[in-house]
């Protein structure tokens, strides 16, 4: 019995020194949660995609705006002109001409069924649906970022869990088979430690598979590979305080319920565009023109014109288009008041989701760390006791297997716990840049916007493009 104690004694001690080294690496870890979704939100590519979405839909404010200014034309025309006149005297005349004429037409709308004004009220909040897209957007790949942070961070923990517990199980085996070898146990007991040992490799080898997949995330999502990643934090300080608070939130704040919205005030302008082709519409066309032509036998020899003309068109019957882009007109604006309240009905389930999974996470929690506790408490007492032939091998075993499984339980609780937190803020709307506090320049889609709107000519973007 005097050998079997000294052999259960290296093994409490590699396992104390395992959970030690478990522990310092954390302690030295540099990269934090915020430093992540800050390089997320700069160089994701879905989340810039968006952006330039949201600057090409600013254009149709400049060319909605366009319906007000004129439209001018100047063209030019001249070629060569060979000509065959036969006179009555029978005798026949030839030349060759050069004719040419040069011309410019100014068109003004005065008025055309107050389309021009409704299309830049569309185009106006196609904008403000696609802010709030946008916004969305950004915070679903806030929330993609956290949630690959914290698988990495989750699976190094289950890599470092596994790691030391083939080292018990390795040390657990060598104990054994010396008490074999001196008569204390049965081939079963070095059997069983040799089974574990194997199961314990292979769940080592699953959980280094999962951390690579999940570092592969990262870096598809961050945009950079995992380097030493802190612990991360919850944002509780940034919750509604009540259940009750977050469907308000949700309901009225979520990105998505107000982009909804303006689709509809959208929808609804179209109907007024679509009834301005029954309106009538007046313009007015200026032209100014200068002509040669060098024929001899034409009575001018040049030709300079100067008009202005008003035009005022009333529709009678176009053969029911109007009518009908009318009516389409409104069973899309029923269509997008359906969505709307569906919208609202998602956010609100997903606020009710949200609320009640941060709520179990933290129970969740609470409960795993308990179990460590008893189960490491429970391991150490089989171990004293199989060192008084109290307990077999398999008890150690079993007790161990228990420990670990509490531990990924610990290891997955905390991760989820820090997961719900950003997934509730994200229903309620105010999972950004802003609110976070992330040290990154918020991207301000109105920038853009007001470079131009009032823009009248130009090719190039506003960054150079």
């Amino acid at each position: 019995m005097t050998r079997h104690r000294s052999g259960v004694a290296p093994v409490l001690a590699t396992w104390t020194t395992l959970a030690l080294c478990c522990a310092l690496p954390s302690a030295a870890r540099a990269e934090a949660l915020p430093e992540a979704l800050a390089k997320a939100y700069q160089t994701n590519p879905q989340l810039n995609a968006e952006r330039a979405r949201q600057r090409a839909t600013d254009e149709n404010v400049p060319q909605a705006l366009a319906g007000y200014r004129p439209q001018i034309v100047a063209s030019l025309s001249a070629g060569l002109q060979s000509v065959r006149n036969l006179l009555p005297d029978n005798t026949i005349q030839t030349a060759n001409l050069k004719p040419w004429i040069i011309g410019v037409t100014v068109s003004q709308t005065l008025f055309n069924g107050f389309r021009t004004a409704n299309n830049v009220r569309a185009a106006e909040l196609q904008v403000q649906s696609g802010r709030e897209a946008l916004r969305n957007v950004g915070q679903g790949v806030l929330l993609d970022a956290v949630t690959a942070y914290t698988n990495v961070l989750a699976n190094q923990s289950l890599v470092e869990a596994q790691r030391s517990n083939v080292a018990f199980l390795r040390e657990t085996l060598s104990v054994t088979q010396r008490r074999l070898n001196a008569g204390d146990v049965t081939p079963t007991d070095s059997a069983q430690a040799e089974a574990r040992l194997n199961r314990g490799l292979s769940d080592l080898n699953a959980a280094e598979v999962a951390l690579a997949v999940s570092q592969a995330i990262y870096a598809q999502v961050i945009g950079n590979a995992p380097s030493q990643l802190r612990a991360a934090e919850v944002v509780d300080r940034y919750l509604p305080k009540s259940r009750e608070d977050a469907l308000t939130m949700a309901i009225r704040q979520h990105p998505a319920v107000m982009a909804a919205g303006f689709d509809v005030d959208v929808a609804s302008t179209n109907i007024r565009v679509a009834e301005g082709a029954l309106l009538p519409s007046a313009s007015v066309q200026g032209s100014a023109s200068k002509s040669r032509n060098n024929d001899p036998t034409l009575g001018t020899f040049a030709e300079d014109q100067a008009s202005i003309v008003a035009n005022v068109t009333v529709p009678i019957y176009d053969g029911g288009q109007a009518a009908a882009q009318t009516r389409q007109a409104k069973e899309i604006t029923a269509q997008s008041r359906l969505v709307l309240d569906q919208v609202r009905n998602q956010a609100r389930t997903a606020a009710v989701s949200a609320w009640v999974a941060n709520e179990g996470a933290k129970i969740a929690v609470s409960a795993s760390e308990s179990e460590v506790k008893a189960a490491t408490v429970a391991l150490q007492g089989v171990q004293r006791e199989a060192a008084g032939g109290q307990r077999t091998t398999v008890d150690v075993l079993n007790s161990q297997a228990d420990l670990i499984q509490a531990k990924a339980r610990l290891i997955g609780a905390n991760r989820d716990r820090v997961i719900a937190s950003y997934t509730l803020l994200s229903a309620v709307g105010h999972l950004d840049v802003k609110t976070l506090s992330l040290n990154t320049p918020d991207y301000l889609p109105e920038v853009h916007y007001q470079q131009v709107r009032d823009a009248w000519h130009g090719l190039r973007t506003p960054s150079g493009q």
